[in-house]
């Protein structure tokens, strides 16, 4: 390659780059702009769920959290996303394999199965549940006959959770594993690893901050889902409500106040996931740019 051709603008007397750099008064329009943005439609509605819903005390709110349909929500929520997270975890790290790792007819496919939680609304995500296990439906009588309740229960959440939140896992170590490659496993397999030694020692540590990332937005996803759980609950207190269709009843009821303590909750859970995620995509930023220049390094060696 030409020299000239590596040169960069740096290294040219006349830095172009500097004519590039906006005027100050634009920056700070821009930063002024983007603060004032984010001030009115984020952290306003945060504080305003705080403080509406500490609007009658703090014993006022112990008493709404510490309410026994209150806590069945908050119970059926963390069950339904911990049924969510270990089975598309599950799911995520087996997809992810097969499509990384081997060529099988079906992989396009199998590629597009799993984006359709991405395009399908949840609301649709609920009616095909309906159909497939309601009284009308197609299992529906056969289920009734052995006394197997899905619709307007606790299995019915779960499904529906477990649809929304399929793709989240798979879809953030495809992209990475692809990246990967299979050098290393093909040198452990060269060495006489086994396959569990191979995934437990090698691609394991490889992809823990990716799979970390993808449990983390599974889960929140699965805390905060509405439209699909709303259609397959049938919204019976204190059985089938989760927090976000619990904080509709309140709010329906004209119990703002206790709508807003239960909707806190959830906000708080979801700061706290918004850290987590920034902290574990910080690192998984991290691991993918190490990656190349690692990979590169094993080509040359």
């Amino acid at each position: 390659m030409p020299e000239t051709l590596k040169m960069t603008f740096k290294d040219k007397p006349n830095d172009p780059t500097k004519t590039l750099t906006e005027p100050r008064w634009v920056r700070w329009a821009l930063v002024s702009l983007a603060l004032l943005f984010v001030g009115l439609f984020l952290v306003l509605p945060l504080v305003e769920v705080f403080s509406a819903a500490f609007d009658k005390g703090f014993t006022y709110y112990l008493s709404v959290v510490r309410d026994p349909v209150a806590l069945s929500a908050i119970q059926l929520t963390l069950i339904s996303a911990l049924f969510s997270v270990v089975l598309n975890t599950i799911f995520g790290l087996a997809s992810a394999w097969a499509i990384t790792k081997f060529q099988f007819p079906g992989k396009n496919l199998l590629i597009t199965l799993i984006d359709i939680p991405f395009s399908v609304s949840p609301v649709v995500a609920g009616l095909i549940y309906v159909l497939l296990f309601g009284l009308q439906g197609i299992w529906g009588p056969w289920l009734a006959a052995h006394n197997i309740h899905v619709i307007f229960a606790v299995p019915g959440i779960i499904l529906a959770t477990i649809f929304v939140t399929f793709p989240f896992v798979s879809r953030e170590l495809i992209p990475l594993m692809q990246e990967q490659g299979s050098d290393e496993e093909e040198a452990a397999l060269v060495l006489g690893a086994g396959g569990w030694q191979i995934f437990w020692k090698v691609t394991l540590p490889n992809i823990q901050w990716g799979l970390l990332y993808g449990v983390i937005l599974c889960n929140a996803r699965a805390m905060g889902e509405f439209g699909a759980v709303s259609v397959v609950s049938g919204h019976i207190r204190g059985l089938t409500d989760t927090l976000p269709l619990h904080v509709e009843i309140l709010y329906n009821e004209y119990n703002f106040t206790a709508a807003f303590a239960v909707a806190s909750l959830l906000t708080f859970l979801a700061i706290v996931t918004l850290v987590a995620k920034s902290l574990v995509g910080a690192k998984y930023e991290q691991e993918k740019q190490v990656l190349p220049t690692s990979l590169e390094s094993e080509r040359t060696v």
